[in-house]
């Protein structure tokens, strides 16, 4: 017996192909074929009501149901209006509710949600709006949400304050982009084998003349490997990443990020005094990592600029906007093309765009990054860092030494 959430999934796939009339008679065998309870079950997953549904049962069953046209269906605007019509300011007050759960900030929405829809119908209903989650989640999927799952992200658990946190950086990057100082999401990009291997993906050749690549991906020790950390503007939809060439290290991330600042960034925010960055807790910007941290504080008594910085929590790294905003296309754009040198990869980022007019820039760094670097207790306490008290190991503020 398929369980309700594969029944739901079906249902939300195939109703809205069809009219009036057969999605009538659909739920209606349907609610037949769950036996006892089966109109209860069926309206339940679907927010059609009962009456519809048995309306349908009375269809099916009667003597002259061979005789219905099943292609006749009520006039235009006939039946009684859905509640999504009916109910004004439904899809609004839906919006309200998701924008500060959704994973981004509000003025270019990551349309996924971290609120399930059941939370949002509750939440709703206290707004005088008596939907069900079976509409809340029709809403939603017409207004181009998903809700984002939960595999391959898993990095040691949910947090319970998750929520929360994506509330804390909506909340800050509201600011910042209204006061037109701005948001920058950072990461590192996966490392790639720099030489004639396959690429995953496929591109139109002529037949018989795809490109013919090595059979083994083993590191080529004079190519190596290629490691590019990006950096995307949010308001402005533009990126920038540095392609390195050794290891990827907290002073690799900060200088990343100074690069952006001369390359893009100043000419944009020169007046800015403030600067937010939102990244993952782990890797080269690990909120952990003391050489993070001690490289921003250079990085901001050079600039003359507070930077403030908010960790993603535990297990929500790959929702990272520079994840879905710009690496994507990046991976896309290259896909089925050898990464042969250095030069050709620069190219590559650089060429990528989309139909909303990203924009990157890209640069090789050449420079050797030494892994293992300390900072001693005496220099950490050097850091002008002042920790946010909601969860300050994840969100502070580091500000020039004066």
């Amino acid at each position: 017996m398929q369980s309700n959430k594969l029944l739901q999934e079906k249902y939300d796939l195939l109703l809205p192909h069809l009219d009036e009339k057969s999605k009538r008679l659909y739920l209606a065998s349907e609610s037949i074929g769950h036996g006892r309870g089966g109109i209860s079950k069926t309206a339940k997953l679907t927010g059609f009501s009962r009456v519809t549904i048995t309306s349908g049962i009375k269809e099916l069953r009667s003597a002259d149901f061979n005789k219905i046209d099943l292609k006749s269906n009520r006039k235009t605007g006939g039946g009684r209006k859905k509640l999504i019509d009916k109910e004004i300011g439904l899809i609004e007050a839906v919006r309200e509710l998701v924008s500060p759960h959704t994973v981004g900030d509000p003025m270019n929405t990551l349309l996924w949600t971290s609120k399930s829809t059941r939370k949002i119908s509750e939440e709703l209903k206290k707004k005088g709006y008596n939907v069900s989650y079976n509409v809340v989640n029709r809403i939603l999927s017409s207004e181009g949400f998903s809700l984002q799952g939960n595999k391959k992200v898993d990095e040691g658990g949910e947090h319970e304050d998750r929520d929360a946190q994506f509330e804390h950086i909506n909340k800050l990057a509201t600011e910042f982009i209204t006061s037109g100082d701005p948001v920058i999401s950072v990461d590192c990009k996966k490392k790639e084998l720099v030489g004639n291997y396959k690429n995953s993906g496929q591109e139109w050749h002529p037949k018989g003349e795809a490109p013919e690549v090595k059979v083994y991906d083993f590191v080529d020790k004079e190519l190596g490997k290629a490691v590019p950390y990006g950096v995307y503007d949010i308001e402005q939809n533009q990126g920038w990443v540095s392609v390195g060439v050794n290891y990827d290290t907290a002073k690799f991330a900060v200088s990343s990020i100074r690069n952006w600042w001369y390359e893009m960034g100043v000419g944009l925010y020169g007046k800015s005094k403030r600067l937010f960055i939102t990244a993952d807790g782990g890797g080269s910007n690990s909120a952990r990592s003391r050489l993070w941290k001690s490289e921003i504080q250079s990085l901001s008594n050079e600039l003359d600029m507070e930077i403030v910085i908010s960790h993603f929590p535990p297990g929500t790294s790959k929702w990272n906007k520079i994840e879905h905003r710009m690496f994507s296309y990046i991976s896309m754009n290259w896909r089925a093309k050898p990464l042969t040198d250095l030069q050709v990869i620069v190219s590559l980022i650089a060429a990528t765009t989309t139909t909303k007019g990203l924009l990157i820039k890209a640069k090789i760094d050449d420079t050797i990054y030494e892994k293992g670097l300390k900072i001693m207790d005496e220099d950490l306490k050097k850091i002008n860092i002042t920790k946010n008290d909601f969860h300050g190991e994840w969100n502070y503020s580091i500000a020039p030494n004066v």
